[in-house]
């Protein structure tokens, strides 16, 4: 996300000389705008109105808080919403959910307001609103960057007490992330007389298979095998142990692994009904793939299948808890539920798993900080991500000595990624895992990636597309090598960093290298200008995120750029370290991730500090958190059924393939067979499914797995989810909301939406229903306090929850995080994810970008080549491309999604002619300003999902 400006009175940690300099912009800002908005005034339509958006000028950020029971929620004074949203914005204001939503022009065109899309002029009510929502926004994560960072490898305690005078927030290399004498690149390293780890010549050329050296002063850092973290203070974590008084106060004696029961949260408030289950047969559909097949699934209007295996694809790149597909196969452990609720239920007793794989499980130390609290220094229980966790395409090109070995590469030429045409096809494809290819059984006769599990139709299908576009790059390197040999290619090596290399000097190795940056970064951009804002359809979202990547002040950037490198996050000094990383956050807004450091003169390839001078981790060394990791579990996405499409005939659905018939080795043969375009349409046209309960996919509460030690070789993926999260130490839903800085919730209840339409509302007291039997109830003790993240009614939350005391209550606190955000029946407008979810992303796909340095200040030609920072920059080599028209107001670059498409797949110019986004339903009609109308566009009326 991103922000549009801080408040001036805020103490700016700055360095002196540059404080002039601010301030006086600062001064000039508010009066410039205050003089503006006076002027402006007379076009408001009330003096109530007049009144709230004076007030809120002069009070535009909420006073920043010192605890983090005190934090913002999300929430806004009365004033702040009339006239950032007006009466509308007021009435909502007593629920739980955030206030943003529902502001002048956050929604679709009915939200606009007088003066429409198109309203010019500070108080036009488009402007308020988009600004202002922004501003919570940006509010949000300064809150989030300030209060949610728990680094788990030993860091913590100095992240607290500082070191030797320099605060904790502002230190910029730890010594965990030191490479051990025996690591084979350690002999690499310059290492000082001190003791510190510097990365150099070929360890900071491009990205390693590991994933070491990114920081060039951290080399372990985000490498594979190092602890995810948290972003919940440790105290709140693994719930279920009970081992603190305020958890016991929170939960009783209520939780455990099984308790309630994973299996029966699956087939009571996860699985998807059915009208006429012979057609669905449990996700399986009918013989011969017939289209008469039907599994009903609530469908999101303005997100697609695309979309949903998208983010398969991107998880597989960042996390991952399993070696090589498995966890503890030593000991296994029950998922199946009793006989009594498998009566019931459906649900099966023999259904076993294999153990989680846990890095530590003993005791961490504890500290006190200089108030004398105290503080664990690491989470109860540790676990390792065994794969890279930077965006660095490692799916595709491997993250291990054994991943690797499964990457293939061109026979003919090592700068190419191998593709093979099938016994009489033309078309290419990645080749298949050979017998003597690292992989379990389950994986014979899938296609060979550096990441091989859980393979389906959609990662074959990405896997594919990036293959080919890694080659595409490959071929006009070598076009432009052949035209200008002696020209300048923009590579340099660190051990001659002066030395020009001209194309011809390019080796296959250096070219493989730059290809591969060249996917990652296309790869961040398409999840974070094209996925994302499709994800979170609105207005500020669009601007938010195109902000995190561009800027939200355009490309003239130099002045904010400096501002960065000077704010002393970078040099060490500050009276508040604190402030100067909200400085730093807030500032980031103006030139966007590639303005941190990528164009800074005189850089220095030889040079640590020029290395990492765009790198940013708040004084906490990045890795995914495990509750990153909770809020992807989106299976619901998925449907059951493919409807299957050819691209001569789009409007007509073929046939209905079982997704769960496109799994592993069965995945190849149907790619191959379908062709890359038919399956790119068929996922492309295709609406996913919302991500509400009640909507999860029934094959994969069924899913066959012969590697299990079980009685029944299956899986219930749902449960499993549940299962996981416990055993990862997540906390339950209300105190996670808590500690993210979002408003509590006291009942079941707050799950209805008093304004949901009458079958909506319906199935929503149906589900509290169901939570109620499921979770219970107990008579509460107001003197058991259970949480010190938030306050209500000024008193830190105690076990009613604002009700009497022994009055009883929902047993709220012990719902599952998962099953708690698909209930939360109020999102923003186009939101496809709950609020919950949201801000662990505002968090964490902030921190992805500033912590990696090849998407900041290594965003240059000398690891990119000058060809690879056109190519990112341009969403291809031959330059810009606009959309004919405007979209949702914007003048709208051909996105990089459909730019890869186009060249990747050509037979679907003619589809994508129509399409804006990629992941936005092909066929779809996008109305006017963020509509989620489901209508067809003119040529599309004959296809029959719009007569659904």
């Amino acid at each position: 996300m991103a922000g549009s400006g801080c408040r001036l009175k805020v103490r700016c940690p700055i360095s002196k000389s540059l404080f002039p300099r601010l301030r006086s912009l600062a001064i000039a800002g508010v009066l410039i705008t205050g003089a503006l908005f006076l002027q402006a005034c007379k076009d408001l339509p009330d003096e109530a109105t007049r009144k709230a958006c004076v007030d809120t000028l002069l009070h535009a950020f909420p006073v920043n808080p010192e605890e983090r029971a005190d934090r913002f929620e999300g929430k806004v004074a009365e004033y702040k919403a009339l006239c950032r949203g007006g009466q509308a914005a007021v009435k909502a204001m007593g629920m739980p959910w955030v206030d943003w939503g529902n502001y002048w022009g956050a929604g679709d065109a009915s939200t606009v307001g007088p003066g429409g899309v198109s309203g010019k002029g500070l108080l036009a009510p488009q402007q308020r609103g988009i600004r202002g929502a922004l501003i919570d926004l940006e509010t949000e994560r300064v809150e989030l960057i300030r209060f949610n960072l728990f680094e788990n490898s030993g860091t913590y305690k100095e992240y607290v007490l500082g070191r030797n005078g320099t605060a904790g927030p502002v230190l910029k290399s730890w010594t965990p992330f030191h490479l051990p004498p025996s690591h084979p690149d350690f002999g690499k390293l310059k290492v000082t007389p001190q003791g510190q780890q510097i990365c150099q010549g070929e360890l900071v050329r491009g990205r390693t298979l590991t994933g070491i050296c990114n920081d060039v002063v951290n080399p372990a850092m985000g490498s594979t095998g190092q602890l995810f973290a948290r972003n919940v203070e440790f105290e709140t974590t693994f719930p279920d142990l009970a081992l603190n008084q305020m958890v016991k106060a929170r939960h009783g004696s209520r939780l455990g692994l099984l308790q309630p029961d994973p299996s029966v949260i699956s087939r009571r408030l996860l699985s998807r009904a059915q009208s006429d289950p012979g057609k669905c047969n449990a996700g399986y559909g009918l013989p011969g793939q017939d289209p008469a097949a039907n599994c009903d699934y609530q469908k999101a209007p303005f997100f697609n299948v695309l979309a949903a295996f998208w983010i398969q694809f991107m998880t597989h790149d960042w996390f991952t808890h399993m070696e090589e597909g498995h966890n503890d196969t030593q000991t296994w452990m029950t998922l199946g539920c009793t006989e009594a609720d498998s009566a019931k239920y459906g649900c099966r007793p023999g259904d076993r798993i294999d153990q989680a794989l846990v890095a530590q499980d003993t005791p961490g130390g504890t500290f006190k900080d200089a108030a004398g609290k105290l503080h664990q220094e690491r989470a109860p229980k540790t676990f390792r991500n065994n794969n890279t966790a930077w965006w660095d395409a490692s799916q595709i090109y491997g993250y291990d000595q054994t991943s690797v070995k499964r990457v293939k590469r061109d026979p003919q030429d090592a700068a190419k990624l191998q593709l093979v045409a099938p016994a009489g096809k033309a078309e290419k494809f990645l080749p298949l895992l050979s017998a003597g290819d690292p992989m379990l059984p389950d994986w014979a006769g899938q296609e060979a990636t550096g990441f091989p599990d859980n393979y389906t139709v959609g990662i074959s299908f990405y896997s594919n597309l990036f293959a080919r576009e890694h080659n595409a790059f490959v071929d006009e390197f070598r076009k432009q090598a052949a035209a200008t040999p002696t020209a300048d290619s923009g590579l340099r090596n660190p051990a001659n960093p002066d030395k020009k290399i001209t194309y011809a000097e390019v080796t296959p190795e250096e070219l493989f290298q730059a290809a591969r940056l060249v996917v990652a970064a296309e790869i961040a951009k398409v999840h974070t200008i094209e996925w994302t804002p499709q994800l979170l359809y609105n207005e500020p979202l669009y601007v938010g995120m195109n902000g995190n990547w561009d800027g939200l002040f355009g490309k003239d950037h130099q002045l904010l750029t400096k501002i960065l490198q000077d704010i002393v996050v970078h040099k060490g000094k500050s009276s508040n370290a604190r402030r100067a990383n909200e400085w730093y956050s807030v500032f980031a807004s103006g030139p966007g991730i590639f303005g941190l450091g990528s164009t800074q003169r005189n850089y220095k390839l030889d040079d640590p500090e020029s290395l990492n001078r765009g790198v940013n981790h708040f004084g906490s060394a990045f890795n995914f958190p495990e509750e990153f990791v909770t809020v992807y579990r989106l299976h619901s996405l998925v449907p059951d059924l493919l409807e299957y499409r050819t691209f001569d005939q789009p409007n007509q659905i073929a046939k209905k393939v079982p997704v769960v018939e496109t799994f592993r080795g069965k995945s190849a043969p149907v790619v191959r067979d379908a062709g890359l375009a038919n399956w790119g349409l068929t996922m492309g046209r295709q609406r996913l499914g919302l991500l509400t309960l009640g909507n999860a996919p029934q094959f994969l509460q069924n899913l066959r797995v012969e590697r299990l030690q079980s009685s029944t070789k299956q899986l219930d993926v749902l449960a499993l989810d549940i299962m996981r999260d416990r055993q990862h130490g997540v906390p339950r839903f209300n105190e996670f909301r808590r500690q993210y800085g979002l408003r509590t919730l006291t009942s079941f209840d707050d799950f209805i939406d008093p304004n949901a339409a009458p079958a909506a509302k319906a199935q929503q007291q149906k589900m509290v229903t169901a939570m109620r039997e499921i979770y219970g109830q107990h008579t509460c003790d107001s003197s058991q306090i259970i949480s010190t993240a938030q306050r209500i009614n000024g008193k830190y939350i105690d076990d009613c929850l604002g009700k009497p005391n022994g009055t009883v209550i929902d047993n709220i606190e012990d719902v599952d995080t998962v099953v708690g955000w698909h209930a939360e029946p109020v999102r923003p407008h186009g939101y496809a994810i709950s609020e919950t979810q949201f801000v662990v992303f505002i968090l964490n796909a902030s921190r992805r970008l500033f912590s990696d340095r090849f998407l900041t200040s290594g965003f240059r030609p000398e690891f990119y080549t000058s060809l690879g920072v056109k190519w990112v920059n341009d969403n291809g080599p031959t330059g810009p491309r606009f959309e004919p028209q405007l979209v949702n107001g914007h003048k709208y670059p051909v996105s990089p999604m459909k730019r890869i498409l186009l060249r990747n797949t050509p037979e679907l110019a003619g589809e994508l002619s129509h399409v804006v986004n990629a992941f936005d339903p092909w066929a779809r009609d996008r109305g006017q300003y963020y509509s989620l109308e489901w209508k067809p566009r003119p040529d599309a009326k004959s296809d029959p999902a719009f007569a659904q």
